[in-house]
């Protein structure tokens, strides 16, 4: 009898899912792509319907592939992109749509929360920022604007624990997740604050029971197996943020350790053990042991989904040839970037469509082209939006290893937009660091299949990924072209500082409207 394993992840654009055996071999991938929904501006959600639905899809799909007896698999993770927010009622059902990482509506909640309780109380507590992200904010902002469903709450997950709702049953959370519940969660004791949440009017049980990552949190029920393919009694473990997933996966397991995704947003992580956390970072607990370990991930809001953006919008005629066979649109995308120099030909782009996080942390930032001429192209616009994300997690890359924080070399270039080489060469060149790219591209699936496994007791602890991962295509920086960057990069900087306060009125005039 075979030892399987299966992960499942969602990000802001899809979900995906991988089955593995306890060799660390991959036997099936299946992946979705879901609409990002934005009914009004500051406004990021999902159908939250779509996740269970997606999820048995894909399973089933995944099954299919590795053509296996799906009562060989032993154990089974979920991971999602956070914050996310599922508001669910008595009987696990959404009230409303979900909201995703991107949303920024609940602006005059954290105005509220700065002048009742403080950024420096809730900071000591959460050893996070108080800014419109955290899911204890977004439940304020449902009080106050939609009373008469707020009663109707009865929990409120994260993605991937109302998909472990769908699969169990039970009402969970876990310790990497719970820090985007942020504002009364205290991230060192691994608990919520009460006296906090009924300072701001927040009922304890509206959250669910959090566990460490790889505790066991139920079983697929009979009424989860009929719908998904799989077979009751599977163990499923707690989980993990998604950005823990992939990286755990690709080997990430020591301090120091560096990951990037360029995923719907782009991110990086470190891991640490010092506590002494910086208030311009995002800071949870990390997977490999989610009550001492921890990760510092800097993240700019769109950071794939700008070419995403470029994609939908400006190649939709080769969106639809490659609908019907043609090539796939972001080689083309990236072929027509390739070809414009570093700097973009005097191109520079802010890439904050949809506000920003570290380390600026404006929700009223606003995308910004400078420098448009009649010479530049739609693929001088890739590159210098590919050139801006970078600039953006450079930012914040600099602050950390200005402050002294061990950083392990090479940089590891994860999922998402990594497999463009191009994006690497910049990433590369900004950060003047060497870099990597994982073999393996399956990413946070593949790390929730680990932890699956160790969940369950298969794999010992999560070294097996450092054994198994490849690292390919190295790059060194060029010391020309950094300099050049650097340039820029402080130009990136200007732009901002110019055009700061005018977010602001910019701000007011859409809410005018």
């Amino acid at each position: 009898m075979s030892n399987l394993l299966l992960g499942l992840d969602y990000g802001t654009g899809g979900a995906k899912t991988s089955i593995i055996n306890d060799k660390g071999e991959e036997l099936s991938y299946a992946f979705e792509e879901y609409p990002i929904l934005t009914p009004k501006p500051g406004w990021s959600e999902h159908n939250a319907v779509n996740y269970w639905e997606l999820a048995c899809r894909i399973i089933k799909q995944a099954i299919k592939s590795a053509d296996i007896n799906p009562a060989d698999i032993k154990g089974i993770a979920v991971s999602s992109a956070l914050p996310s927010l599922v508001l669910v009622d008595k009987n696990g059902q959404p009230i409303h749509n979900a909201y995703n990482l991107m949303d920024k509506r609940a602006t005059k909640q954290v105005e509220w929360l700065q002048n009742k309780i403080g950024e420096k109380t809730i900071f000591d507590i959460s050893k996070n920022r108080l800014e419109d992200h955290p899911a204890i904010v977004n439940l304020l902002w449902e009080k106050e604007n939609r009373p008469e469903t707020f009663d109707k709450i009865y929990k409120a997950l994260t993605i991937d624990g109302f998909v472990n709702l769908k699969l169990t049953g039970e009402y969970t959370g876990h310790y990497s997740g719970a820090a985007f519940y942020g504002v009364a969660y205290n991230l060192l004791e691994h608990r919520f604050n009460e006296q906090l949440l009924s300072e701001i009017g927040l009922s304890p049980n509206l959250f669910p029971e959090l566990f460490r990552c790889e505790a066991i949190v139920g079983e697929v029920t009979p009424e989860a197996a009929k719908q998904t393919g799989l077979v009751s009694g599977i163990p499923v473990a707690a989980g993990q943020v998604d950005c823990n997933a992939g990286w755990s996966g690709a080997g990430m397991v020591e301090e120091g350790d560096i990951q990037m995704n360029l995923g719907t947003c782009g991110n990086f992580g470190i891991i640490t053990r010092d506590t002494n956390f910086s208030d311009t970072m995002i800071n949870f607990a990390y997977t490999t042991d989610s009550e001492k370990d921890y990760i510092i991930v800097p993240t700019t809001t769109t950071g794939g989904q700008l070419i995403r953006y470029m994609r939908d919008n400006y190649y939709k005629r080769e969106l639809a040839d490659e609908k019907t066979g043609g090539v796939d649109t972001y080689d083309i995308i990236n072929k027509e970037a390739e070809v414009i120099p570093a700097g973009s030909e005097g191109l520079v782009v802010l890439p904050f469509l949809m506000g920003e996080r570290t380390p600026i942390w404006d929700v009223d930032a606003r995308g910004v082209i400078f420098g448009l001429s009649l010479n530049h192209t739609r693929g001088h616009m890739v590159r210098a939006m590919m050139e801006s994300v970078a600039y953006a997690l450079y930012d914040s890359f600099k602050i950390l290893k200005d402050s002294g924080k061990t950083i392990n070399a090479p940089i590891v270039l994860n999922e998402g937009g990594a497999k463009s080489a191009l994006w690497r060469r910049i990433i590369t060149d900004v950060f003047n660091m060497p870099t990597v790219m994982v073999k393996r591209r399956t990413g946070a699936p593949y790390g929730d299949a680990i932890l699956a496994g160790v969940a369950t007791g298969i794999f010992e602890d999560f070294s097996v990924a450092k054994k198994w991962v490849e690292y390919i295509e190295p790059l060194e920086p060029d010391a020309k072209t950094h300099a050049l960057y650097m340039e820029y990069f402080a130009l990136y900087k200007s732009i901002y500082n110019n055009v700061k306060g005018d977010y602001k009125t910019l701000a007011k005039l859409r809410n005018k409207q």
